[in-house]
């Protein structure tokens, strides 16, 4: 059976090994393809005899990296056969981050399990709950060959394990700037209702604001403010307005 000329984005399932061959590696990789109803997983095996690719699946590339994968997809000729992508090209679209060393003896030593198993869990519930009002975004307007923006959600950490909680979603330009949009709204309110009880002004108000102060004449208000004090309470005003305003003009002269 002829292969099929094919192209893939997932993340790397677990560590590459070399081949049963000299000079060829197999990895495994994870896969999903968003409907309008369900996330499809797959995983997919793959292998190469590209020396490069052969050299950075070996020695540079660990679980929960994304890659793309072109190459040919060959079927098998029975039913109980296995299906295997041979790669030509390979292109790291994100790395995954390396586990630190505090988070790995945290792990070994196991800490609080109800703990870290609710805290995944409403990280994952938080994924899911984007990946799929993200994929259904995406799926209200078909992005066109070359012009979909791919968006990336995964855990933090190392992702040796909890590959199904890995998302990849395609948008249109148009609708990832009603996406944008969307969040710079929702940070306005965000910051509008912080616990901290701070106002957060918009831009007229700000530019109102610095005209108004930019129209006070100080030496006028300084006058003003001098007349209408008591004699003897004056110094204390004018050290107060200097505080405030900086050195204050003294006015050449003030109604006795």
């Amino acid at each position: 059976m002829d292969a099929i000329p094919l192209a893939l984005d997932g993340y790397l399932a677990a560590d590459p090994v070399p081949g049963d061959r000299d000079g060829t590696v197999c990895w495994r990789l994870s896969c999903s393809a968003g409907t309008d109803h369900m996330v499809e997983e797959a995983v997919i095996p793959c292998t190469t005899m590209e020396p490069e690719i052969v050299h950075a699946m070996l020695t540079e590339r660990q679980p929960g990296d994304l890659l793309r994968v072109t190459g040919h997809l060959t079927l098998p000729d029975t039913a109980d056969g296995v299906i295997r992508l041979h790669a030509d090209t390979l292109e790291v679209l994100w790395e995954a981050p390396l586990l630190d060393a505090e988070a790995a003896e945290e792990d070994e030593g196991g800490g609080d399990t109800a703990t870290v198993t609710g805290a995944e869990a409403d990280r994952n519930s938080a994924i899911a709950a984007l990946a799929e009002a993200l994929t259904g975004l995406g799926h209200q307007a078909v992005p066109g060959p070359g012009q979909s923006v791919r968006l990336h959600i995964s855990p933090t950490g190392a992702l040796g394990t909890g590959l199904e909680h890995c998302h990849s979603i395609d948008l249109t330009p148009a609708r990832a700037h009603q996406l944008a949009d969307a969040i710079d709204a929702l940070n306005c309110q965000l910051d509008h209702d912080r616990p901290d009880g701070g106002v957060v002004l918009d831009r007229l108000t700000v530019a109102d604001l610095t005209d108004l102060f930019d129209g006070i004449d100080l030496l006028d208000l300084t006058r003003t403010v001098l007349n209408a004090t008591r004699p003897e309470n004056r110094p204390a005003v004018t050290r107060a307005m200097d505080d405030m305003f900086g050195d204050a003009p003294a006015p050449d002269d003030t109604d006795r």
